[in-house]
């Protein structure tokens, strides 16, 4: 299979980062993305600014790559995701040239001629990439080696707190956003729910309680599933003070009355009725006359595609198995959590690793600096530099990666680029729960 290439899927941060790193060691790659440019993902939470400065967004494979082009690495600030694309990611994609392939989606990866069952020849099978284009043509790929770096960000979470969407969170579903809000200025003079006690729910918070400032008659819910908003105004595992002023502005605009804060509220149903939609809790409480609302409770993995592999995932978290305990969102903070690399992010499958945003499954600790770490090594693992795979590369900042100077203003802002899957993603990043 020496000849076949490698078949990265994503072009995203992680994506492209990998197809760098290989690129760097003389590897043949390919790049599938399904959004009609890179960076298609991070496109559409645009708006939102990331906590992470600009030296913990940009890979150094990448950054040499850029470089020979005259490309300056931006040395300081804090950019939206618009700015990361048209900066960093697209330039990137640029470099990469024929290798990235956008409007192709991924529909399944197997083994040639084998299904999950069959063991004989299995390792020494090329990996076939299954896809469609934007014109329904169908068409495979076969590989030697398969990084699925596809993200989490079109997966998120539903409202219902118990995993499954919520009784009636279909048939409402034209009044529920599951994105952090740009423009809400549609919304004034109504009842506007926010559910989810991350970062992306503080945003969108922080942007409704601005439009209720300037409308009267603008009335914001924040429904927590917590019993109590002391982690959600600070007081993390990571305790970061940049982070913290996020949660001081929230906690403001409740101690100002601008925002009705509910605890201990798990969604079960949510159904339109004569008022406009009432939300009911599993212990029978309820909110109603909302005009919309927004569901900011998190992001999953897709494993459809991944039905015909050998796979390994944490039970808890969709996560790789690996390095599930590396990044329990009980434990660890996107602050706190350590270097992944190809030994971790290991499947059964030889040959295929799972990376990036998607890698974390359900834990929303991921960051960009750690994603790239995971690219390295694997892209390194696959060249045959077992020593560069092994060795931990990642340099987290002294103030911790998502140290950004979190009040904005009105800006939005994340954690993880993440929106992301994340990203330091979420929103994940930067949007997560």
């Amino acid at each position: 299979m020496s000849d076949l290439p490698i078949v990265v899927i994503g072009a995203g941060p992680q994506g492209l980062a990998a197809a760098a790193h290989l690129v760097q060691r003389d590897q043949d790659v390919i790049v599938l993305e399904r959004g009609p440019a890179a960076g298609a993902a991070v496109t559409e939470w645009g708006h939102v600014r990331l906590f992470s400065a600009w030296p913990e967004l940009i890979d150094t494979a990448s950054r040499h790559l850029l470089e020979r082009s005259g490309w300056t690495a931006p040395a300081s600030g804090y950019p939206t995701g618009a700015q990361w694309v048209d900066t960093y990611l697209r330039p990137l994609a640029a470099a990469l040239g024929e290798r990235v392939r956008t409007g192709i989606t991924v529909t399944g990866i197997s083994r040639a001629g084998r299904d999950k069952v069959v063991d004989s020849g299995r390792k020494n099978a090329p990996l076939v990439v299954h896809t469609v284009d934007e014109l329904g043509r169908e068409d495979r790929y076969r590989a030697r080696a398969v990084l699925d770096a596809s993200g989490t960000w079109a997966h998120p979470n539903p409202a219902g707190a118990n995993g499954l969407p919520a009784l009636g969170e279909h048939a409402t579903g034209d009044a529920i956003s599951y994105r952090i809000p740009d423009d809400v200025s549609d919304l004034a003079g109504q009842h506007v729910v926010v559910v989810g006690s991350g970062h992306s729910a503080t945003h969108a918070v922080l942007r409704l309680v601005d439009l209720a400032r300037k409308t009267p008659g603008t009335r914001v819910t924040w429904l927590l599933r917590r019993a109590s908003t002391t982690n959600v105004f600070g007081g993390g595992a990571d305790e970061l003070p940049e982070r913290g002023a996020l949660g001081t502005r929230a906690q403001r605009a409740v101690g100002q009355g601008h925002v009705h804060v509910v605890t201990g509220f798990r969604v079960d149903e949510i159904r339109h009725d004569q008022d406009g939609i009432t939300i009911t809790a599993d212990d029978g409480r309820g909110i109603g006359g909302v005009a919309r609302v927004f569901a900011l409770t998190g992001f999953r993995p897709d494993t459809a595609m991944l039905a015909e592999l050998r796979t390994s995932l944490d039970p808890a978290f969709e996560a790789v198995a690996g390095i599930a305990s590396e990044i329990d969102p009980n434990i660890h903070s996107c602050g706190s959590v350590g270097a992944t690399g190809a030994r971790q992010l290991a499947q059964p499958e030889p040959g295929f690793f799972i990376i990036g945003a998607k890698s974390y499954g359900r834990a929303p600790t991921f960051l960009a600096l750690t994603g790239y770490e995971q690219a390295r090594s694997v892209a390194a693992h696959l060249a045959g530099d077992h020593e560069a795979a092994a060795r931990n590369e990642l340099v987290l900042p002294d103030t911790g990666v998502c140290g950004g100077a979190g009040d904005f203003g009105a800006a939005a802002g994340s954690c993880c680029a993440a929106p992301t899957q994340l990203v330091q993603l979420t929103p994940r990043l930067e949007l997560q729960h």
